[in-house]
């Protein structure tokens, strides 16, 4: 069974679920709070490069080993998609960067689940320009 949990940033940087928090359960909010941890690291990141992304959303979404949620279900793998929009087409490189070492170095609870399961890794950049 796919699990998946989708969160945007705001303009302000405020991370903001598609679903209300309390309507997960136990098993998405391990995926939102993957999910949340990276929208933060990469947003901290971007912010040192001063690369303010027009869209910022994160999708997280994992395998479970059942086919219902129960207490025993566990996951199999994890996959994080990154649709970034921005300005210039000369900050794709730099937003591509950032979105690497989020992923790889930096987000403790995208560290965290690798050790669970395998981790894949998407990114949509696309430039306004």
């Amino acid at each position: 069974m796919k699990v998946t949990i989708t969160i945007e940033c705001d303009n302000k940087g405020k991370v903001v679920p598609t679903k209300g928090v309390e309507e997960l359960n136990p098993k998405e909010l391990l995926l939102y709070s993957a999910a949340y941890c990276a929208a933060l690291t990469l947003k901290g990141i971007l912010d040192k490069e001063q690369i303010s992304p027009k869209r910022l959303e994160i999708e997280m979404s994992g395998t479970l080993n059942t086919q219902t949620v129960t207490a025993k279900s566990i996951y199999t793998d994890f996959n994080i998609l990154y649709r970034i929009e921005c300005s210039a087409i000369t900050e794709q490189a730099k937003i591509g960067r950032a979105v690497r070492l989020t992923t790889e170095k930096y987000c403790g609870m995208l560290q965290m689940i690798s050790r669970i399961a395998t981790l894949t890794q998407e990114v949509a950049i696309v430039s306004t320009e």
